[in-house]
């Protein structure tokens, strides 16, 4: 407090408006030199104006961050539908494949069954020529060893003759 009542006590002996306007400018100079950053102090105005500034920017980025939500909200909604669009037309050519694979699987089924019909009536026949040829042998080997046993035992009744004729006594 003293040094405001030396300040006024030199402004009322000032002798003229100079010297009375030196003293005021000495009084601005210690306060700049005791607050030197006085000038970079905020004042209530300058506090009011910063403050509708960051309340009008957060008001726009607001606004902003409601027409993005709104933005995505309806790009979200263009995605889903084409997810459910794609999911549809996946669906219907999944069908599409499975009632093809069904008819392929029939005609192979068909042209299988035709096939094993034609492998079987050609295995009857082959079968059956085979049979043929091997009972025409089977005769053949069966007469021919009839043949043989019958040479066999005439050969056998001859030679039992000849015994019983060397044997016997003519007489």
């Amino acid at each position: 407090m003293s040094s405001v009542i030396d300040l006024y006590e030199r402004l009322s002996t000032a002798e003229d408006e100079k010297a009375r306007a030196r003293v005021v400018a000495e009084a601005f100079e210690a306060l700049e030199s005791r607050y030197p950053h006085l000038s970079e102090t905020a004042t209530r105005t300058d506090l009011s104006e910063t403050e509708l500034r960051l309340i009008k920017e957060i008001e726009q980025v607001r606004a902003e961050t409601e027409k993005v939500r709104a933005d995505l909200k309806v790009e979200i909604e263009k995605v889903r539908a084409e997810t459910e669009k794609v999911r549809a037309d996946l669906k219907v050519e999944i069908e599409q494949v499975r009632s093809d694979l069904k008819a392929e699987i029939e005609k192979v089924r068909a042209d299988l069954k035709v096939e094993i019909e034609q492998v079987r009536s050609d295995l009857k026949l082959e079968i059956e020529k085979v049979g043929g040829s091997v009972r025409v042998e089977i005769a053949r080997s069966h007469a021919a060893w009839l043949k043989w046993s019958f040479l066999f035992w005439l050969t056998q009744f001859s030679a039992v003759l000849l015994l019983l004729w060397r044997v016997w006594p003519q007489g």
